[in-house]
């Protein structure tokens, strides 16, 4: 059992480790490239629209009713991880359109994110509400301090379910390592490791201690919900499509 969180509250070492994660990510993205023999530098833009969107994206969240300027709610404002990837995803297909690039990217950028996403949820472990009690003698224990500043309990072991988050991507940042050039066809390994993220978040939301919406699901998983179709179909599309011989694949 684990006894109170050495930062909790600090956003500066939240933005640290999400730094470090988008760094981490940026390096490997560069090697991935190279190993792939890419040389476009439009790859690089597309980075860029990615990072830009996704900041953008992760900040839909904002309650307007709250009392604080666009500058104040910008920088501590809340952040949502799912509105991040979905406002990147966006951004990668715009900057698609207004530079003329049309081969997939899908699969370059998959690792890259997984990375990132295993790093930066060390800031989320440090600083933030761990999740709901274990109904065990295990778990992160806050101090009452620390339960005053979440409106959490104090003196009861929680699920470290940002710990579990942390496995669940270095997990899938090493399977896509393996398995990166055995994809049925370019763009597989993003669609998979996607759905494969929406539905351990849906999962892991039970023991995050976000806030109910409704019918005692959370906010994220609605938004699940609501991208189920479109995931189903997408993953759908993996499996019983054809496998692309090498030609079509590098046409």
């Amino acid at each position: 059992m684990t006894t109170g969180l050495p930062f909790a509250g600090n956003g500066l070492v939240h933005g640290v480790f999400m730094g470090l994660g988008i760094a981490a990510a940026l390096v490997f993205y560069a090697f991935e490239k190279r190993r792939r023999g890419l040389s476009d530098p439009r790859l690089w833009t597309l980075a860029g629209f990615a990072l830009a969107f996704g900041a953008i994206g992760s900040r839909i969240t904002w309650d307007p009713t709250r009392p604080v300027s666009p500058v104040e709610w910008w920088v501590d404002g809340d952040r949502s991880i799912l509105a991040g990837l979905v406002g990147a995803w966006l951004g990668v297909h715009l900057g698609k359109r207004l530079i003329g690039y049309r081969i997939s990217t899908g699969d370059l950028f998959a690792p890259s994110v997984a990375l990132a996403m295993s790093i930066g949820r060390i800031g989320c472990l440090l600083t933030e509400l761990p999740g709901t009690p274990t109904g065990g003698n295990w778990g992160f224990v806050l101090t009452p301090d620390q339960a005053a500043m979440f409106g959490a309990q104090a003196g009861v072991g929680l699920h470290p379910s940002f710990v579990y988050e942390i496995a669940f991507h270095a997990v899938a940042f090493t399977l896509m390592l393996r398995f990166r050039d055995r994809a049925r066809r370019s763009g597989d390994l993003f669609v998979c490791y996607v759905a494969a993220y929406a539905l351990f978040r849906f999962g892991v939301e039970f023991v995050r201690g976000n806030d109910e919406l409704w019918l005692g699901m959370s906010r994220p998983q609605w938004f699940l919900l609501a991208m189920l179709p479109l995931l189903a179909w997408r993953v759908w599309k993996v499996f019983a499509s054809p496998r692309r011989t090498p030609e079509r694949q590098a046409a």
